[in-house]
C-alpha cells in the first residue's frame, strides 16, 4: 500500500485555551522539549499556557506564540508516535508559523519570537476603537465588490470558506459596508477582535516586523507549504520572509489554500493543536474530505489511517 497523503493543518487565533497541549508534555518527550524552549525563550510563556489566566492568554502577543508551542508540540508528539510525514502543510494566518516549524523551514525558537514581536506590532498598529472586523454570510464576489467601493479602508481580511468571508478595516468603513451587504441580502455578524487584522491598517506592523523577518534564518523544506496570501505550494526558503510579511496586511485565502491541497490528491487533513476550527472549514470547502483533529495525548495514541 502506498503512504497516505497526509495535509497538515496548523490552527490561528482564537483556537487558544488554558490547558491547551499540557497533557501531551506528560505522555512524549517531544513536546515536552517544545515547551521547555518555549520558556526558556520567552520565559512565563509556559505558565500562562498551562494554567491562565485566560484574559492574560488570550492577549494578542501571548497568545501567537502560545499557539505556535502547542501545536508544534501536538505536530511532533504525533510525528514520534506514528512515524509519519505530511505531503504538505498549511497554516490560518499565525498557523503558517507552525506550519514552517513543522517543515523545518524555521527553527521553533525563531518562530516563538517572530510571532511575539507580530503580535506586539499588530496590537499597536490601530488605537482601540479604531478598527473593526466583521463576518459575512454569502457571495465572496458580492463582499469583494462592496469593499473595492466603500470608502475608507475596508477589504476582505479571509476567505474562510465558499460563503463566509471576515471583512477588515476602519470601524465607520466596516459598518458602513455590512450595512451595505445586508442591504444586498447577506449577513454580516460583528467580531470581538482586539485589533482589525489582515488590512491596510496593519500596515505599520508590517513594516516594523520586515527587518526581522529578513534577518531571519530559513532553512531548506522537508516538504512544501501552501502560504496564506498566494495560496500556492513554496518550497524555497528565499521567498519565505516576502511571504510572512505580505501576510499581515493581505488576505487569507483559505478557500483556495484548501482547494489547492484537494488538487494535490491530499487523502486526510490533520489540524495539529488546540480547536477543530479549520477541520470544519476543510469539509465546508470540499464536502467528503476526510479531517482528523491531534491535540491531545488520546488524540495521538488514537491515531490511525
Amino acid at each position: 500500500m502506498s503512504a497516505p497523503k497526509i495535509a497538515a493543518l496548523f490552527p490561528g487565533q482564537g483556537s487558544h485555551a488554558v490547558g491547551m497541549g499540557a497533557d501531551l508534555t506528560r505522555t512524549f518527550a517531544q513536546a515536552e522539549e517544545v515547551y521547555a524552549t518555549a520558556e526558556r525563550t520567552l520565559p512565563g510563556l509556559r505558565g500562562l499556557i498551562e494554567a491562565g489566566p485566560l484574559g492574560e492568554l488570550t492577549l494578542t502577543a501571548n497568545q501567537q506564540p502560545a499557539l505556535v508551542a502547542a501545536s508544534v508540540a501536538a505536530y511532533r508528539a504525533w510525528q514520534a508516535h506514528t512515524g509519519l510525514t505530511p505531503m504538505v502543510a498549511a497554516g490560518h494566518s499565525l498557523g503558517e508559523y507552525s506550519a514552517l516549524v513543522a517543515a523545518g523551514v524555521l527553527d521553533l525558537e525563531a518562530a516563538l519570537r517572530l510571532t511575539r514581536k507580530r503580535g506586539e506590532l499588530m496590537q499597536r498598529a490601530v488605537p482601540e476603537g479604531v478598527g473593526a472586523m466583521s463576518a459575512v454570510m454569502g457571495d465572496p464576489a458580492v463582499v469583494a465588490e462592496v469593499c473595492a467601493g466603500s470608502r475608507g479602508v475596508v477589504q476582505p481580511a479571509n476567505f474562510n470558506a465558499p460563503t463566509q468571508t471576515v471583512i477588515s478595516g476602519e470601524k465607520a468603513a466596516v459598518d458602513a459596508a455590512s450595512a451595505e451587504l445586508k442591504a444586498r441580502g447577506l449577513k454580516a455578524i460583528p467580531l470581538k477582535v482586539s485589533a482589525p487584522f489582515h488590512c491596510e491598517l496593519m500596515r505599520p506592523a508590517a513594516e516594523g516586523l520586515s527587518p526581522e523577518l529578513h534577518a531571519a534564518e530559513y532553512g531548506p523544506f522537508l516538504f512544501p507549504v501552501v502560504a496564506n496570501v498566494s495560496a500556492e505550494l513554496v518550497d524555497d526558503p528565499r521567498h519565505t520572509a516576502g511571504l510572512l510579511e505580505r501576510q499581515i496586511t493581505g488576505s487569507v485565502r483559505w478557500v483556495e489554500t484548501v482547494q489547492t491541497l484537494g488538487e494535490l490528491g491530499v487523502d486526510v487533513f490533520v489540524e495539529f493543536g488546540p480547536g477543530t476550527v479549520l477541520s470544519g472549514l476543510v469539509k465546508r470547502i470540499l464536502p467528503g474530505a476526510r479531517t482528523m483533529n491531534v491535540g491531545s495525548t488520546e488524540q495521538v495514541q488514537a491515531f490511525g489511517l
